[in-house]
């Protein structure tokens, strides 16, 4: 096993802090108060919540870092220092429905040494990163060229070659999410060629479990950093590969995402680009 270093420990505090309230709120569910924030788009006082744990502990562990929350926006931290980019409840439509199916996601990025980065945003590689399930207790972590973990066991994406054999995981548009249309074309041209495709719900932990050989591949489009930053690090440090659906490696994939192992993300990103042209 990999020495756990102290950032990896302080983000694991966190998750399992925030985690406990989520256990504890998840068991009373239909006592929360909800609000709504968008069509079909919940926010719940266990996320505010455990948005504000998140924040509490990491700003304490890192003072001057910078954060990216899914309900609070982004906050500048001082110049040169990384970044947090956190969602504090993934699944959140899971968890207020009794669903025990969600997770906290967070990553730690560092800023781009051009001043640019990859993508333009000023910001570079995601440098750590933690899935926390609450429910099942199963962390997911990894770290730049340390591997990816689930708490002290190796992760390694799956071996399987075939799509015929493979399972996939997606998320489809719901009401004022997402293009249905663009959804459907990938659907009719993936279904038929392997053995499933699973819809649970959360983005964070789909990327999760490609990392974990759970699954042999992920799609997704319309999502945000907070979703996909912690599991964009996942999968690559588990051995697969994370592009858009142009076939762009970017340190956060989210607009567009394709995960997989390494002989199968080729595959679905023909497939995905093949889909989309006809």
């Amino acid at each position: 096993m990999a020495a756990i270093s102290g950032l990896i420990r302080v983000m694991e505090k966190a998750a399992r802090k925030a985690g406990q309230r989520l256990r504890r709120d998840f068991g009373e569910v239909e006592h929360l108060q909800v609000s709504r924030k968008g069509p079909s788009d919940f926010v719940s006082k266990a996320d505010q919540a455990s948005e504000r744990t998140l924040w509490d502990e990491l700003r304490a562990a890192r003072p001057g870092w910078g954060f990216v929350l899914e309900e609070g926006g982004v906050i500048e931290g001082e110049a040169g220092k990384p970044r947090w980019i956190i969602d504090p409840l993934d699944g959140t439509t899971n968890f207020l429905h009794g669903i025990p199916h969600f997770a906290i996601s967070i990553a730690a990025q560092e800023p781009a040494l051009d001043g640019k980065g990859p993508d333009g945003s000023g910001w570079g590689d995601v440098i750590a990163g933690i899935v926390y399930q609450p429910i099942t207790d199963e962390s997911f972590w990894a770290e730049k060229s340390q591997g990816a973990w689930l708490q002290n066991a190796r992760l390694r994406v799956s071996a399987r070659r075939h799509l015929d054999e493979s399972l996939f995981a997606t998320g489809t548009p719901f009401q004022g999410h997402g293009d249905f249309n663009q959804w459907q074309r990938i659907y009719h041209a993936l279904g038929p060629q392997v053995a499933g495709i699973r819809r649970f719900g959360s983005a964070a932990l789909d990327l999760a479990w490609v990392a974990a050989g759970r699954y042999e591949g992920f799609w997704e489009s319309d999502l945000s950093p907070w979703d996909t930053a912690a599991g964009c690090l996942l999968v690559r440090e588990a051995g697969g590969f994370v592009s858009d659906f142009r076939g762009r490696s970017l340190p956060v994939c989210d607009k567009e995402i394709i995960a997989g192992n390494d002989a199968l993300h080729s595959r679905l990103h023909k497939i995905i680009a093949g889909a989309l042209k006809a």
